[in-house]
């Protein structure tokens, strides 16, 4: 499967000029959108509107209208966290590792997969904040000279977090931006609103596409797609020694960082083919974003899920090898206690549903790749949850075990966080090109 991803060849089903490429990327901006767009922006912006709502409350009331208590300090609040941020990783994985290897079929992917990565960091980056119960405060957590005395700890690994979260971040947005460049400036060259010209002129940054810009182009991205390559490992690394350096048991594993980055990637996977599954039949792209680019994206997923599964074995390997009581309690947790139906949904979602992929038909469906998506995205949501909720509700004491039981405010906060990242998701195709031209034409030439 391995050499299939990363071949050179383009992925372009018939004969497409640049002419028509352009015609059916760059003027969509400037088309009214189709009816179903709408529809789908009403429903977002609702959610998100709900989930917005919601955090003023909390704001306002304070974070006991959530189900947390003692010893389930983090719940809903972290969960949504790690999830939004295992979601963001796809879109570096396609436009920065595939970009390296030189892999072609990645050019109908990367643009709307790097805007994805974006709107799911910044999705992330509201819990942290809200999570603080004062957001107002969180710039204690940045190391600057101050009358108080307050330095952040940085043997913590949630002063960690800020810098690896702000850091991919930042590289996202420049690895993003740098690759719409020429793209801003086709826009600007065919747009006849002046209002739109010169918002695209001062986007573009004065491209005119000569040698010594894309010389200069080149060597940047190259230099960037390298950066990111190396973010892809660390973040969700970073984010796993949040519990991996704890003495929690169930957190306190050495086999965190790689699984996060596997569940990761996984999850990424799954809502990139999910949402690009409708968008190119939205936006008319099926020979753009072709079955063949998402039958790829799911073989993606297979590789991911099998990888899901041998996590979960050594976790029950360690848990049986370690002869240590509190982790055999814990492991037990996931499978048979109050909580154990989360942790079969997480597995079963995790590793077996997305075992039909092994099909051929099945990697080219469009409702099972949405059966699929959909399972992936909820289970790996449930594994955060086990992982987190598990092993606080039955620490070290029993005297401090208390059942988790979310609230309202929990339910609509995060479904407003998935109505914030649709929101984004469906302004950006409105508003920019949705594939990167430049790179998909230098496709056809070659």
């Amino acid at each position: 499967m391995l050499p299939e991803l990363l071949r050179p060849e383009p992925l372009v089903e018939g004969s497409i000029s640049a002419a028509v490429l352009d015609e059916r990327v760059l003027a969509f901006p400037e088309r009214r959108p189709p009816r179903a767009w709408f529809v789908a922006f009403a429903a977002a912006a609702s959610c998100m509107s709900l989930g917005f709502a919601l955090i003023g409350y909390t704001i306002v009331t304070g974070i006991g209208v959530w189900g947390n208590n003692r010893p389930v300090a983090w719940a809903f609040d972290i969960i949504n966290f790690v999830f939004w941020i295992g979601i963001g990783h796809a879109g570096t994985l396609i436009s920065a590792i595939l970009f390296l290897f030189r892999a072609r079929w990645r050019n109908g992917l990367a643009r709307f997969a790097e805007a994805m990565t974006i709107f799911a960091v910044m999705t992330a980056g509201l819990f942290p904040l809200i999570h603080l119960g004062r957001p107002w405060l969180a710039y204690w957590l940045f190391p600057y000279p101050n009358q108080r005395g307050l330095w952040p700890n940085f043997r913590s690994p949630l002063m960690w977090d800020v810098f690896a979260v702000s850091t991919y971040f930042s590289v996202s947005i420049l690895f993003w931006y740098l690759g719409l460049l020429p793209d801003l400036a086709s826009l600007r060259d065919r747009t006849t609103s002046r209002a739109r010209r010169i918002l695209y002129t001062i986007l573009s940054l004065g491209w005119r596409g000569s040698a010594g810009h894309w010389r200069h182009y080149e060597k940047a991205y190259l230099l960037l797609a390298g950066l990111a390559t190396g973010l892809v490992l660390s973040v969700h690394s970073v984010v796993s020694f949040d519990f991996a350096v704890s003495v929690v048991p169930g957190w306190h594993m050495t086999i965190f960082p790689p699984y996060f980055v596997v569940g990761a990637i996984f999850s990424g996977f799954a809502m990139v083919v999910l949402v690009l599954a409708v968008v190119r039949r939205v936006m008319a792209l099926e020979d753009l974003i072709t079955l063949r680019h998402l039958e790829l994206g799911n073989k993606v997923i297979l590789g991911c899920s099998c990888l899901m599964g041998y996590s979960y074995l050594c976790e029950a390997f360690t848990a049986w090898y370690s002869m240590n009581p509190y982790i055999h309690h814990t492991f037990l947790q996931y499978i048979s206690g109050t909580y154990g139906w989360a942790g079969w949904l997480a597995i079963a979602c995790n590793t077996l549903v997305p075992q039909i992929f092994w099909l051929r038909r099945a990697r080219r469906s469009l409702p099972v790749m949405a059966i699929v998506g959909v399972a992936a995205l909820a289970g790996m949501w449930f594994e955060r949850f086990t992982i987190i909720v598990i092993s606080l509700y039955h620490d070290f004491l029993p005297s401090s075990w208390l059942v988790y039981k979310p609230t309202f405010v929990d339910y609509g906060i995060l479904l407003g966080s998935f109505g914030f990242f649709f929101t984004c998701v469906l302004l950006f195709s409105r508003v920019l090109p949705v594939i990167a031209t430049s790179e998909v034409k230098g496709s056809l030439h070659d």
